[in-house]
C-alpha cells in the first residue's frame, strides 16, 4: 500500500477519471433514466418471495438511523457495532426471501464482518482510530437511511433510487443490479463520507487500510452473490482488474490494458480526493457534477456489458 506523496496525488484528483470518462462518453450516452418509484404494493417484494408485515416493520425499525446518529448515544465504535448488527439483520431478512434489494447488503455485510470490523476493533491498526470509526459509521448510515426510505415509500437519493428500481426489474441479471449498488456506494457515498468526517490528507493511510482490507476480500463478495442470488460478479472483477470486456464498451481493437491500469491506479485516490475537494465551498459544485458524471458513466458501462452478456 503506497501512501507516500498522497498530498500531491490528491491535488491532481480531477485528472484521474478524465481519460476514462471522456472515452466512455465518446462511446455511449451516460444518461441514467430513473424509473418511477415502486408503488406501495411493491414494498414487500423485489423478485423474491414476499416479506411479511412483521418483517417489513422490522426492516423499517432497524434502518432508522436516528439512534445511531446521536453522538450522545455512545462512542463512534459502539454505534458502528450497533449499525453493523442492524444491517446484518436486515441482510438476513432480505436474503432469506431472495429479495434483490439485498444484493448490495449481502456483500456489504460480508466484508464488514470479515474485513472492516476486525480492523476497527484493533486500537493499534489506525493512526487515527476515531476518524476510522466515524467514516465507516457515516458510510453505513448513508445506505441504511436509503433502505429506510425505500421501505417507508419515501424518496431515496438518486443513486439509490436507481439501485432499488433496478432491483424490481426481474429480467435483469443479479450482477447488473448488484453493480448499481456498489457504484452508488463507492462513486457517491464514500466521497460524501470522506467529506462529512472532515478528512484531510493525514487520514489517507487509514482510508487505504480500510479499502485495501475490503479489496482483499473481494472473492467473498463474488462467491456469496453467486451462491445466494445466482449472479456472477466474476466478469466484473476481471473487467476492473484485467480489462476483460472493456472492448464491448469502447469498441473492438482499443488498447484496454493501459486504460484499465490508469483507472485502477486512480480509483481510490479519486474517491478520497473528491471527498477532500467537497470540503472547499468554491469547488463543491464542480466536484459534485463530476461525481455525478462518474456514477452515471459507470452505470452506462455496466449496462453495455450486460447487453453483451458480460454481467
Amino acid at each position: 500500500m503506497k501512501v507516500k506523496g498522497m498530498t500531491s496525488r490528491c491535488r491532481g484528483w480531477a485528472g484521474y477519471p478524465v481519460i476514462l470518462l471522456a472515452t466512455l462518453l465518446a462511446a455511449v450516452s451516460f444518461s441514467v433514466i430513473a424509473p418511477p418509484r415502486a408503488a406501495a404494493s411493491d414494498l414487500d417484494t423485489a423478485c423474491g418471495t414476499p416479506l411479511s408485515a412483521a418483517e417489513l416493520a422490522e426492516i423499517v425499525e432497524l434502518s432508522d438511523t436516528s439512534p445511531l446518529s446521536d453522538e450522545k448515544s455512545g462512542s463512534s465504535l459502539g454505534r458502528l457495532e450497533r449499525a453493523v448488527a442492524r444491517h446484518g439483520r436486515i441482510t438476513e431478512i432480505l436474503v432469506e426471501h431472495r429479495d434483490r434489494r439485498g444484493l448490495l447488503a449481502l456483500g456489504l455485510d460480508a466484508v464488514e464482518r470479515a474485513a472492516v470490523m476486525p480492523l476497527q476493533r484493533d486500537p493499534a491498526i489506525f493512526d487515527d482510530p476515531e476518524w476510522a470509526h466515524r467514516i465507516s459509521l457515516d458510510l453505513l448510515l448513508r445506505f441504511l437511511r436509503n433502505v429506510h426510505a425505500e421501505f417507508t415509500g419515501t424518496p431515496t437519493e438518486p443513486q439509490w433510487n436507481h439501485y432499488f428500481r433496478l432491483a424490481h426489474r426481474c429480467e435483469l441479471s443479479a450482477a447488473r443490479v448488484a453493480m448499481a449498488g456498489y457504484n452508488a456506494h463507492l462513486s457517491i457515498d464514500l466521497s460524501n463520507a470522506v467529506a462529512a468526517t472532515h478528512a484531510s490528507t493525514s487520514n489517507a493511510p487509514d482510508h487505504f487500510r480500510i479499502v485495501d482490507a475490503i479489496a482483499s476480500h473481494g472473492s467473498l463478495i463474488v462467491d456469496l452473490t453467486k451462491e445466494i442470488y445466482g449472479g456472477d460478479l466474476g466478469p466484473l472483477w476481471r473487467f476492473y482488474f484485467f480489462g476483460e470486456g472493456l472492448d464491448a464498451v469502447l469498441g473492438a481493437g482499443v488498447a484496454t490494458g493501459p486504460l484499465l491500469r490508469l483507472a485502477d491506479l486512480g480509483a481510490n485516490v479519486v474517491i478520497f480526493g473528491n471527498g477532500l475537494a467537497l470540503q472547499d465551498p468554491a469547488a463543491e459544485p464542480a466536484v459534485r457534477a463530476e461525481m455525478d458524471v462518474l456514477w452515471r458513466s459507470a452505470d452506462t458501462a455496466f449496462e453495455v456489458l450486460a447487453a453483451h452478456g458480460a454481467l
